[in-house]
């Protein structure tokens, strides 16, 4: 996956929304103003590691840790909670897992929004 099929992917999800609250390098994709996927732009004071494309994803604790031990392109998350965030390097993995993990992060977020509004993202 490219930056912009990651971007497409993640905003074609019922309800999300993207915006810049960090700066220029860096997009946030919410879920009812909830950030589920923090991706990096390149550049900036968030640059790291060479410059490798990566977005941050929000996931069960548990899960962190499995991805973090099956595969290197999953890191803890710079900048973020590094039990509930891990950087994944999108571009060092298979399209299908990058999707699917975003659509984990996504699940979960609207698994934790109030009952009345989880509705609509079932």
């Amino acid at each position: 996956m490219n930056i912009e099929q990651v971007r497409e992917y993640t905003l074609s999800l019922l309800g999300v929304t993207e915006d810049q609250p960090f700066g220029d390098d860096i997009i946030t994709f919410r879920l009812e103003g909830k950030i589920f996927v923090c991706l990096w732009l390149g550049g900036g004071k968030y640059d790291m590691k060479d410059s490798v494309s990566r977005l941050a994803l929000k996931l069960a604790p548990e899960r962190n840790e499995e991805l973090r031990a099956l595969f290197s392109a999953v890191t803890p998350a710079y900048h973020w909670n590094k039990k509930h965030w891990s950087d994944v390097y999108y571009e060092q993995l298979d399209d299908s897992l990058v999707m699917e993990w975003i659509k984990e992060s996504y699940h979960l977020v609207a698994s934790k929004l109030p009952k009345n509004v989880r509705q609509k993202y079932k």
